[in-house]
């Protein structure tokens, strides 16, 4: 399986009131449906479209984030054929197929929320790298290292 393309179908952002006081920020994706991507491919491949929802809630009735979009994955056509019965019946994709696409897909989308959350105003929908000096070490002067001694070698007598 190959993911061959990703793109937004759907953004919207809303702020509804101000940032203050204890926040929390749920974020969820979903799967909302798979289909034939109709692709001109050999016969051997087949393009599925696998279309999500992307949200970051925050509360207590903040605002919110929504992106919606598509997935094209490339796959055999036999496998690609028995993803889309198997969606048709249980609506549900397989436990090895959903780490690969749900991390294209969070990886895409957490990106794309926190510019939108800065964009408006809200926090990041994502817990962010932060220094703590307090924990760091006092730094030290840099300390002059002398040169390493170097032993001349004497040099060896040719063997006769």
């Amino acid at each position: 399986m190959a993911i061959i393309g990703f793109s937004f179908t759907k953004m919207q952002a809303e702020k509804r009131s101000p940032v203050h006081g204890q926040i929390n920020i749920n974020n969820n994706v979903a799967v909302t449906d798979l289909q034939d991507a109709n692709l001109s491919m050999a016969q051997s491949k087949k393009g599925l479209k696998l279309l999500f929802a992307f949200t970051s809630t925050f509360e207590p009735d903040l605002g919110s984030l929504q992106l919606d979009g598509e997935v094209i994955l490339l796959e055999d056509t036999k496998v690609a054929e028995e993803l889309l019965s198997n969606w048709q019946k249980s609506k549900s994709l397989p436990p090895e197929l959903m780490p690969i696409v749900l991390n294209a897909i969070l990886e895409r989308c957490n990106i794309q929320a926190l510019i939108m959350a800065r964009d408006i105003g809200l926090p990041a929908p994502i817990p962010l790298p932060k220094v703590n000096m307090q924990n760091m070490p006092a730094a030290k002067p840099a300390e002059k290292k002398a040169a390493p001694e170097q032993k001349a070698e004497k040099p060896k007598k040719a063997k006769k």
